[in-house]
């Protein structure tokens, strides 16, 4: 009887053990240790809009105000989503204080409308970007589409680069867009 024991014995002593600890400043900055679908460890499949974007040293800045919106899981689900994602440098353009203000928890919102700004439902390939076109972002306001040169432009501004990914499509831009209302 005492040898069906021990095992018991043995389960509830490794399940009465603390949890190790997480480590907050490696959970700002690391994808990995979000709940939901943000969370999920792939290295094998294509990365998703959110994880290319943690993964590029010029969109610290794009990531870390998605966290602060709280976006991050809903960029990271199927999609698909066409994502207009500003530079580090494109976020320094703006007037001085801006940044830090919309960072701020009662800021969330306005937050939030321009990120959605940065968003289509949808993929939108470069060749689908013809002068005169307007798209309809999550934030229920429309881009507009121009060609400069033979390239496509986002409200004027310039598409410096598309990834594709495994939930759409991101098109690196160089300046914040932002919403006609809070212009």
């Amino acid at each position: 009887m005492t040898k069906h024991l021990l095992p018991l014995g043995i389960l509830f002593t490794l399940s009465c053990q603390e949890a190790p600890k997480e480590n907050p400043a490696a959970a700002e900055n690391n994808l990995s240790t979000l709940s939901g679908q943000s969370g999920v460890k792939d290295d094998q499949s294509q990365k998703d809009v959110v994880k290319i974007a943690a993964g590029s040293t010029d969109h610290t800045t794009l990531v870390k105000a998605l966290q602060q919106a709280e976006y991050v899981d809903a960029l990271s689900n199927a999609g698909p989503f066409t994502v207009f994602a500003p530079t580090n440098s494109a976020f320094e353009k703006l007037p001085a204080g801006t940044l830090d203000q919309l960072m701020k928890p009662e800021s969330k919102d306005q937050l939030r409308a321009i990120l959605e700004y940065h968003v289509y439902v949808g993929v939108l390939k470069p060749e689908m970007l013809k002068e005169g076109l307007s798209f309809g972002q999550a934030s229920g306001e429309n881009i507009h589409i121009t060609v400069v040169d033979g390239k496509p432009r986002v409200n004027g501004v310039a598409i410096l680069a598309s990834i594709p990914a495994s939930n759409g499509i991101i098109h690196v831009i160089d300046a914040v867009l932002l919403p006609p209302a809070q212009k």
